[in-house]
């Protein structure tokens, strides 16, 4: 006896929801188009675009902020909130034209008002070095000529102005809650936060750009490398950036791994200012005992690429790849050096690295291996990452430390002048009249051909007179969960998830 059609046409609907529901229960996240991205550090405690001291805080909150103009992942600049920009003969006035409907995270029409007033909050609160000298020494004036149009007089050329104008980013005037409730005009917008925990962004849906392919991302936050792991392991993530060659080695096969590099200068960081550190026969000592491949072979299988002095190659024409063979691995010049120095029994050192930087952590135990083959009997001590930016980089308690230098902006100033002998950043103690010469002649100048050769001739000095041991620029292994698609590699330290989206 045949079925009747109406309960045929029941028992199909009934089939097609069963099937859809079984979807969506097996990958949720997927089907929601959001993402959970697991981070080694928890963010500042301030949020505002002028208090980014870190770069872990950077490249999250590059998702949020934009600037007049952006980098891009090709390493050029590109129009953001600025649609044009007319630079004078003189170069020493830049006109901006700013786009046309872009309005903020709280609906606040973008006007010429909200960039002057940024400008000059940023200069009078920003913690970057390099954009404080920039906004103060340069900048003559930024004025609102009207609605859409930022004019900005500069005291004396620079070509480097735009990528500082890229790191000056623009909120709404008057507005005092950046602290807490960060508000910008980027693909995502701020959520909520639990600190220590987690940082939730949403799609901005009123973006003035391409909009994000993703609804929301939450950022996790994991304060160690082996809590990062297991939560890839246990699928809590769907994405995590600077894993070792070791971390994905276990991946399971729900995660695809993408390589790049991490444009950062990873270093054995020497506080010049304590014995028997500020002999710079000892630093040299230090450089000639370090075999440098063999510690980027243990760390990761022999990815990254090798630097001599604090730039890395991304930069280009600023790099110079002459300076890596400078110190050659050799113990018995190192223990000569370590002799003439006075100390030819060694002595001992105690290197901290940040216990959630898994691979500053690898590096610190294989360079203290390498140091006690010439006598000198290092130690690694592992410190919270709050521990380390408050004990070590701000307050300089330390006699050596792994870890690794980004650029803020794309500019060779941004690497270099944290060693000028007064620069608040100059974490390591380094001094030399020589070096803060050749940095304030590469300032003055109009000329780029010539101030590029200044700042390779200022790489040769922290080089030569070993501020620190310089190491690498470390690959960057990038976990992301099958399916997930879009991530691109930038020359900063972003992590930009406005591409980012799971593939249909």
């Amino acid at each position: 006896m045949k079925k009747p059609l109406v309960s045929l046409l029941l028992s199909a609907l009934l089939l097609a929801l069963c099937l859809a529901g079984c979807q969506k229960t097996g990958d949720p996240r997927r089907e929601e188009g959001v993402i959970a991205v697991g981070i080694g550090q928890d963010l500042n405690s301030s949020l505002s675009p002028y208090q980014l001291t870190t770069a872990g805080t950077r490249e999250v909150m590059f998702n949020v902020y934009e600037g007049l103009y952006k980098p891009a992942f090709d390493g050029s600049l590109v129009p953001a909130l600025a649609e044009t920009v007319a630079v004078s003969d003189d170069g020493l006035v830049y006109t901006f034209t700013l786009r046309g409907g872009v309005t903020f995270h709280n609906g606040k029409k973008l006007s010429a008002a909200d960039v002057v007033w940024s400008y000059e909050t940023c200069r009078d609160t920003t913690t970057d070095a390099n954009v404080k000298s920039i906004l103060t020494g340069t900048v003559e004036s930024v004025r609102a000529a009207d609605d859409r149009t930022v004019v900005i007089t500069l005291k004396q050329r620079d070509g480097d102005f735009l990528a500082y104008a890229a790191s000056v980013y623009i909120v709404p005037s008057g507005y005092d809650k950046l602290d807490t409730e960060p508000v910008g005009t980027g693909p995502f917008r701020y959520v909520s936060r639990k600190v220590q925990e987690e940082i939730v962004f949403a799609r901005y849906d009123s973006y003035w750009g391409s909009k994000a392919r993703l609804k929301q991302v939450t950022f996790k936050v994991y304060e160690s490398g082996t809590a990062l792991v297991m939560a890839l392991d246990a699928g809590t993530i769907d994405m995590a950036a600077h894993l070792t060659g070791a971390q994905i080695k276990g991946l399971s096969d729900r995660y695809t791994v993408l390589e790049g590099t991490m444009n950062l200068v990873q270093g054995l960081y020497l506080n010049n200012r304590v014995a028997p550190l500020n002999d710079v026969r000892v630093r040299r000592a230090l450089a000639y005992a370090i075999d440098t491949d063999q510690m980027m072979k243990l760390t990761a299988d022999g990815r990254g690429t090798k630097v001599g002095s604090a730039m890395y190659p991304a930069f280009g024409k600023y790099f110079d790849d002459s300076l890596t063979d400078l110190y050659k691995t050799d113990a018995a010049r190192a223990r000569q050096l370590l002799a003439e120095a006075g100390y030819p029994d060694g002595f001992d050192l105690t290197i901290i690295a940040p216990s959630n930087y898994t691979p500053h952590v690898d590096t610190a135990q294989v360079l203290a291996e390498q140091l006690k083959a010439v006598g000198v009997r290092a130690t690694v001590r592992e410190v919270e990452w709050n521990t380390w930016v408050s004990d070590i980089y701000a307050g300089r308690q330390f006699e050596a430390t792994v870890c690794g230098f980004d650029a803020s902006t794309m500019t060779a100033g941004a690497m270099l002048n944290r060693y000028v002998s007064d620069s608040s950043k100059n974490m390591c103690g380094f001094s030399s009249p020589e070096y803060d010469a050749l940095m304030a002649q590469a300032a003055s100048l109009n000329d780029d051909a010539r101030r590029t050769e200044l700042y390779r001739e200022a790489e040769r000095v922290l080089a030569e007179e070993c501020a620190s041991v310089f190491l690498q620029d470390m690959a960057d292994f990038v976990a992301v969960r099958t399916g997930l698609t879009g991530y691109r590699f930038y020359p900063l330290y972003v992590m930009d998830l406005s591409t980012v989206g799971w593939e249909n």
